[in-house]
């Protein structure tokens, strides 16, 4: 049984990629999940000055030690102007900066969601080139194109095709744990 931990890399409380989260570990059986929502995860824009005068908030330690205490990660990251939001780079940042290796030995699987047919592509590449530099093992991606057509709330992804995608990446990850 594996520990793991998942969330979204958007901080808004209507987030599509939180949908697809909360899905894809409604699907896990056997495991032990922490489901984390980060629009209660408010942290501020980093800068030297701010971490020399105020130092490191007490949610991101435990954010870190949650992250450090699994086997593996599921993150959904959104897509602003093709890159990741500013709020997941930043959550980086700050991780970072506590420990340069903070995903060291830790398995991910990596998905995206878009409204748009780009499924948030160009963030899912960016970010899945960036988490290795901090020791992070990406065991899979997947991306889900227009989000409103192809999933519902219930239900989940209502597309054949896409939802066997997403199930095989999902089977992909759990056989690397």
């Amino acid at each position: 049984m594996a520990k793991i931990l998942a969330f979204a890399g958007s901080n808004s409380s209507v987030s599509i990629n939180y949908k697809l989260v909360e899905y894809t570990t409604s699907l896990l059986s056997g495991h032990s999940v922490q489901l984390l929502n980060m629009s209660n995860f408010p942290f501020p824009m980093y800068s030297a000055d701010y971490e020399t005068a105020n130092g490191y908030s007490n949610s991101l330690v435990e954010l870190k030690n949650d992250i450090q205490k699994s086997d593996a990660l599921i993150i959904s990251v959104n897509e602003h102007n093709s890159n990741p939001s500013g709020f997941f780079k930043n959550l980086l940042d700050w991780l970072s900066r506590l420990d340069r290796n903070f995903l060291e030995n830790t398995k991910v699987l990596l998905m995206s969601t878009s409204p748009g047919k780009g499924g948030a592509k160009h963030a899912l590449s960016v970010v899945e080139q960036l988490l290795p530099r901090f020791g992070a093992t990406i065991t899979g991606t997947y991306s889900l194109p227009a989000f409103t057509a192809n999933f519902e709330v219930g239900k989940g992804i209502t597309d054949t095709e896409l939802s066997k995608a997403h199930q095989d990446t999902l089977d992909q990850f759990l056989n690397a744990l």
